[in-house]
């Protein structure tokens, strides 16, 4: 058998994953439901797939960024007990659907009719069963054991963050640089780690930026196609910072999850929307995009097999031709990058990690070279400096979703939180001096207004997702900010460490967090 020629250039797989701190704040429709069903559908199976490619000997399969957000919720007891109780509970829908026998009133030869819920059920039983056996046995003391040994490995690259994520280029510099050097600290304690590269929140950018994650140690990190004026087939340092910034090739990214052409719409695959009300499982196939809910077609798990090496083809045809023809258009071998959020894989497309699970097989075997961001970095995947303009991934690659008219109310909020905090913060540390402990009241308030300024809530908003919730979530944590940060004002100090007190055990997040670092 001849041996399969090399492809020029390097092909580097990033996921992103993220989800804001939910744990305590509600469960439907947002809320807990959120991280459970996102953690039985992509977090479960993507390291199940990640632990099988390590064991074939594996290495640098892909670049995995892990907020300090989700992985506090990965790490947290409330949560992994929660986690197991949902489980269970997916056990017992499933088992319910698999022994159902009164009418539904279905349409003969839909997806909800007893006998086609009954054979879904029988699947779901089996997987929801893995599922719990799988947490059970590995997951009990949280994600960052499993992370660990993957990073240690070679397997994964990983990449870190702020903590919260804010979308840091209205974030106040001093509080951008304290989130971002306590984020990478919290993934050194977690993962014995800390990551040379980031997921910058919502691939968010202003000018000079770079300058300050160089100073934290931050040797490369993500940007949206756009930012690098298109040519994403090298990544380019900024500036004169010596920091590298790789960038999402979009014609690559947006084969899979394209809302009009994307792989996850295919007839044959699971369809997200479609719910069975009774047990709340989704057994239909996507069928076709204009056929109603009530009408949709049991879900067969051959037909979605066969789509899914339809597609692995398809993506490894594509990334071969993308890297040869980049590698031409510069004259010399390129680098291609696909970037997507983790909870693609699973939550919002069924059969994305089995996909996944092959593609990064196929790919060596096609003579595609696979590597991290890192490997890049190695490899000499880099071009001559380039300056970004402000820029992000979301709508119009501009900041238009966190800063625009809709969240007009927010930004002001934010402004308004950080800069009492900032200056509570500071009267309180210059109160304590060099004292050998924390201050726990000004670390409460550092946590509040973090969690105060996560990008996610104008994200919310702008895209009208839970919009009640997010507003109610940023102004929460603003409220708690200022309660604490006024009763320290006013001389109560003692009902400032109550406060505190109270706040931190509601949420219970980020204890490695030290307001002794926030820079003067």
């Amino acid at each position: 058998m001849s041996e399969v020629p090399r492809v020029p250039g390097q092909f580097s797989l990033v996921l992103h994953t993220h989800l804001p701190w939910l744990a305590h704040h509600g469960r439907w429709p947002v809320g807990e439901e959120w991280l459970y069903q996102s953690w039985a559908a992509s977090y479960l199976p993507l390291m199940r797939v990640l632990r099988e490619l390590a064991a074939e000997g594996r290495r640098g399969v892909l670049t995995l960024g892990m907020t300090p957000v989700v992985t506090a919720q990965l790490d947290d007891p409330y949560c992994l007990d929660g986690m197991h109780r949902w489980l269970a509970n997916w056990q017992l829908r499933a088992q319910e659907a698999a022994t159902l026998h009164t009418p539904t009133g279905a349409a003969a030869g839909s997806a909800t009719t007893p006998e086609a819920l009954r054979q879904f059920g029988v699947r779901e039983h089996a997987e929801a069963t893995a599922a719990l056996e799988d947490f059970t046995v590995r997951w009990r003391h949280g994600a960052s054991p499993l992370l660990r040994e993957l990073i240690e490995s070679g397997t994964v690259e990983l990449l870190g963050g702020p903590l919260a994520h804010p979308f840091q280029p209205l974030l106040a510099p001093r509080l951008r640089e304290f989130a971002l050097r306590e984020g990478l600290a919290d993934a050194g304690q977690r993962f014995g780690h800390t990551p040379g590269g980031i997921w910058a929140p919502e691939c968010a950018y202003a000018p000079g930026m770079e300058y300050g994650y160089r100073d934290a140690g931050v040797r490369h990190f993500m940007v949206d196609g756009p930012s690098l004026h298109g040519d994403t087939a090298l990544g380019r340092p900024v500036g004169d910072s010596g920091v590298v910034a790789f960038g999402r090739d979009l014609q690559v990214s947006y084969r899979v999850w394209s809302p009009k052409s994307g792989y996850p719409g295919h007839a044959a695959y699971r369809d997200f929307h479609t719910h069975d009300h009774l047990t709340g499982l989704k057994p239909a196939r996507v069928t076709g995009r204009a056929v109603p809910s009530e009408a949709k077609a049991p879900y067969d798990p051959i037909r979605a097999d066969h789509a899914i090496d339809v597609h692995v083809a398809d993506f490894v045809d594509l990334v071969r031709s993308r890297l040869i023809g980049e590698s031409d258009r510069i004259g010399r071998p390129a680098h291609v990058v696909a970037a997507f959020d983790t909870e693609l894989f699973g939550h919002w497309w069924y059969e994305g990690p089995t996909w996944l699970a092959r593609l990064l097989r196929a790919l060596p075997e096609a003579g595609i070279r696979v590597g991290t961001l890192s490997d890049a970095l190695a490899g000499g995947f880099v071009g001559t400096p380039v300056e970004l303009p402000p820029s992000s991934w979301g709508s119009g690659k501009d900041w238009q979703v966190w800063s625009g008219p809709k969240v007009a109310d927010l930004v002001a909020l934010n402004s308004e939180v950080v800069d009492t905090a900032l200056a509570c913060v500071d009267k309180a540390l210059a109160q304590t001096g060099s004292a050998p402990t924390r201050d726990t009241v000004a670390d409460q308030i550092l946590r509040e207004t973090l969690l105060t300024v996560s990008s996610d809530w104008p994200f919310m908003v702008s895209k009208d997702s839970a919009a009640d919730y997010a507003r109610y979530r940023a102004h929460l944590h603003a409220h708690a900010t200022r309660e604490i940060a006024d009763a320290l004002s006013s001389g109560r100090r003692d009902a400032a460490e109550r406060l505190a007190a109270g706040w931190n055990a509601a949420d219970g997040l980020f204890g490695g967090l030290d307001a002794r670092r926030l820079p003067r």
